[in-house]
């Protein structure tokens, strides 16, 4: 069975830091892709980060965090880390890590909080 653990949240000044892992287990087929996803209250969930884990590693950010945010992997282990520069209060929310298989239906960890404020 497939479990993604998400550590790295917390509470953070606006302009502050923070980093996210995500270990993913149990994996029997192969990854397409990790990404990041996170929700707000009232908002829907919305993609952060993704990066390819094939053979050309490719990354993808929302406009929004351009610049602030880097999505980085773990060779040789199903390990994804976000970091996150220069937050602002409008990145308050819960962050998701998915997994993207090859085959079959994506996997989501529990969520972690991120809350920037002063």
């Amino acid at each position: 069975q497939v479990q993604l653990a998400e550590s790295g949240g917390g509470l953070v000044q606006p302009g502050g830091s923070l980093r996210l892992s995500c270990a993913a287990s149990g994996t029997s087929s192969g990854i397409f892709g990790m990404g990041w996803y996170r929700q707000a209250p009232g908002k829907e969930r919305e993609l952060v980060a993704s990066i390819s884990l094939g053979g050309r590693v490719t990354t993808n950010y929302a406009d929004r965090v351009k610049g602030r945010f880097t999505m980085s992997r773990l060779i040789g282990r199903n390990t994804v880390f976000l970091q996150m520069n220069d937050l602002k209060p409008e990145d308050t929310a819960v962050y998701y890590c998915n997994l993207h298989p090859t085959i079959g239906p994506d996997y989501w960890g529990q969520g972690t909080q991120v809350t920037v404020s002063s």
